[in-house]
């Protein structure tokens, strides 16, 4: 018999989180979560099982006096207190039925993660253009301002997605940065990148190379200059490990060379790196998409 399993609804844009339930001998359902997560407190915890935004696999809330049940899987509403708004907003470049070309600010994350839920681009679009079912496509930084594409619709998602993963998207990015002269532009950055050792930062290591960046200039005034980017593979922080390797830190960067202290958000000082354009041809209709940004860098911002 095939098991048909609840789908949980989005609330206010947000889908929930799904966990499996393992064996063990937790007596209840809140003692399992205070045990699985606990960087939530219990109280809060209950909190959510008493507002019915922790789900059974069918459907049903579970209270805090709820017994556990292994082998089964449980839905959960994530919740941040008192989250602030991030004063900074996106654009819509295109729509269609099935893609959505967002332009996103510095500051705005691209999904939830940690302390941002909706002050998020995605839930935003969600919530702006009734699409719940919109999910990116790929993502850019936080501190990243740029070009970021969604999808609409279920069915056709996996033809966009195979673009990225089979890097037929051209990508180009702009910097404020440092100007030396002894480095001969164009030049092209190639090196493997792995996790440094903290969940925030990436570093060059030994090894097959994994990461690539065509690097050119664009315009220089004194000691600044403004770079084009062009990544051919897509790490994860790569642009900005690549430039900071080579004695070029993109101003603003709160990460390279060095990490600033959590929660000293300037916003004031944004990262100077744009997405600025995307091409690609459609894989529904084999037009070539092109698609630019509306924002600029400027090197007086930077100085």
């Amino acid at each position: 018999m095939t098991r048909h399993l609840f789908t949980p609804p989005h609330r206010n844009g947000v889908g929930p989180s799904c966990v499996g339930l393992p064996p063990g001998s937790w007596p209840t359902m809140l003692d399992f979560f205070a045990d699985r997560f606990p960087t939530i407190s219990r109280q809060v915890w209950q909190q959510r099982m008493e507002q019915g935004l922790v789900l059974d696999e069918h459907g049903l809330s579970i209270t805090p006096g709820h017994s556990y049940q292994a082998h089964q899987r449980a839905y959960y509403y994530r919740a941040v207190a008192a989250e602030p708004r991030i004063p900074f907003e996106e654009a819509v470049l295109y729509q269609d039925a099935h893609l959505v070309v967002a332009d996103k600010p510095h500051f705005l994350p691209v999904v939830p993660s940690g302390n941002y839920l909706a002050e998020t681009l995605l839930l935003r679009l969600r919530q702006k253009l009734g699409l719940p079912n919109l999910v990116p496509i790929h993502r850019i930084d936080r501190d990243t301002a740029g070009l970021v594409l969604f999808s609409v619709q279920p069915t056709s998602r996996a033809a966009y997605s195979a673009l990225f993963a089979e890097r037929q998207v051209k990508k180009t990015y702009q910097a404020i940065a440092p100007w030396r002269s002894d480095l001969n532009f164009p030049l092209t950055r190639e090196s493997r990148i792995v996790e440094a050792g903290h969940f925030m930062l990436q570093h060059e290591v030994s090894g097959q190379t994994n990461a690539i960046t065509h690097i050119d200039v664009l315009e220089v005034q004194g000691a600044v200059a403004r770079y084009v980017l062009s990544p051919v593979t897509g790490k994860r922080h790569q642009l900005r490990v690549h430039m900071a390797v080579l004695g070029i830190p993109i101003f603003g960067d709160g990460l390279y060379p060095t990490l600033t202290p959590e929660g000293q958000i300037d916003y004031q000082r944004p990262l100077q790196l744009l997405a600025r354009s995307i091409e690609f041809t459609d894989p529904l209709s084999g037009q070539l998409r092109h698609f630019e940004s509306g924002r600029r860098l400027t090197l007086n911002s930077a100085i």
